[in-house]
């Protein structure tokens, strides 16, 4: 099968974040698929253009064994609002002119990634013009996320998304969703049909975690090398953003800088607010927080390893209630009980894993004593829950299994094979 790929945050090879894409791209390539993915040139949490890319609005390269059109996104993206707007709108005419004019040879479907909303319309004219069919997936329910974060609060922009968001939903030949709860939304709310709609959720990457957990990486010596020697260490993963709302990190550091001062924060990220959180944090002189850039998925695999608790957060809302967090799984996958700060069906994923514990997003006071609970455990009970997390994902949630029943899915419910 050819799979033209539409992905505006598609990763590099050595970029930090959610590498689904990366990884089932890559597997589908050695299982003999030809993929193309058009990408954009910014990462989403950064704030300006690689070196490379200066000056550019298309440059082709290789993936490993897969080909990647990166193209043009305004370097405003992560300025403000506006800029995020133009941020979205300009890879939606790059993306568009790349799928007509860049891409050499027949393809079977376009399959689009989605938030932005915006780049279905980049897929749909491509479909159309093309003559292939459509295949959109959700992986964030917009523009309701953009809503509740705040992102999104113009009444004429807000009526236009979800006007554009139903006609995609119609046009799209097949729907993925990433959590059961957008696929009741979508059938309830939304009225997509029922028949259109499949699921196949985020997943744990076991290829890197199993790899340093079975060759012999030294944690001991790592947390040395990172002076975490003598801390309780809880590593936040991830975005920095206004949806992440980490605020919470701060104050919930704030509340127990004396009462456990073993406990160091690792924030491991970038976004549009780390500079803020960066210069609160120094200006309530919170020695027991500690921001890393971003890392490459192996190298952010150590870290996890080398903590002893994973952190997933989002500020409070009910959208959020609807979504996986990429790094949960990521954290299952090394063993890592986790604090979750998310409500809803990611609550329930570590409740019925049992590797874990929830506490009440924007609540500082709550997870302090939730904090001051968990290190009152044995280790042996830290032990299984990181098992319990390690076996549920393994079962429910192995990448390589997803991709292959992603194409599956694809050739029976599509093309028809």
């Amino acid at each position: 099968m050819n799979i033209l790929l539409i992905h505006q945050y598609f990763l590099e090879l050595d970029d930090g974040g959610g590498s689904r894409f990366n990884e089932m791209t890559k597997q589908w390539s050695t299982e003999g698929h030809r993929v193309m993915v058009i990408a954009g040139m910014m990462h989403a949490n950064a704030m300006e253009k690689r070196s490379e890319y200066k000056g550019k609005y298309f440059v082709k390269k290789n993936h490993e064994a897969v080909q990647v059109i990166r193209c043009h996104v305004s370097e405003s993206y992560n300025k403000n609002f506006l800029g995020r707007l133009w941020g979205y709108l300009s890879f939606m005419f790059s993306s568009l002119y790349a799928g007509l004019f860049k891409t050499k040879g027949k393809f079977d479907v376009v399959l689009v990634t989605s938030p932005p909303l915006f780049v279905g319309v980049s897929a749909y004219l491509i479909s159309r013009l093309k003559r292939i069919p459509m295949i959109f997936e959700v992986r964030d329910l917009w523009p309701e996320s953009a809503i509740d974060a705040g992102v999104l609060n113009n009444k004429y922009l807000i009526r236009l998304s979800f006007w554009f968001e139903k006609f995609i939903y119609k046009k799209a030949q097949l729907i993925n969703v990433l959590t059961p709860a957008f696929r009741k939304r979508l059938i309830q709310v939304k009225k997509a049909p029922s028949e259109k709609i499949i699921f196949i959720p985020n997943a744990a990457d076991f290829v890197i975690s199993d790899k340093l957990l079975n060759n012999g990486f030294d944690i001991d010596a790592f947390r040395k090398s990172q002076s975490l020697e003598n801390k309780t260490v809880i590593t936040y993963v991830g975005a920095h953003g206004v949806a992440n709302h980490l605020i919470q990190v701060l104050e919930t550091a704030e509340l127990i800088k004396d009462t456990l001062p073993q406990v160091l924060f690792l924030l491991i990220g970038d976004g549009m607010q780390k500079e803020m959180l960066v210069q609160k944090a120094a200006s309530r002189n919170l020695k027991n927080i500690r921001f890393l850039d971003p890392v490459p998925k192996n190298e952010v695999f150590k870290y996890i390893l080398a903590s002893d608790f994973g952190a997933s957060i989002l500020k409070k809302g009910d959208t959020f209630k609807t979504i996986y967090s990429n790094k949960t799984f990521d954290y299952m996958a090394c063993k890592k009980p986790i604090f979750l700060l998310i409500d809803g069906v990611s609550r329930e994923l570590i409740e019925a894993a049992k590797c874990g514990m929830y506490v009440e997003p924007e609540n500082p006071q709550e997870w302090a004593s939730k904090i001051e609970l968990m290190l009152k455990k044995s280790s042996d009970e830290l032990i299984q829950m990181g098992e319990n997390g390690y076996r549920h994902a393994k079962k429910y949630f192995d990448r390589s299994r997803l991709a292959k029943k992603y194409v599956q899915q694809i050739e029976e419910k599509v093309l028809g094979v």
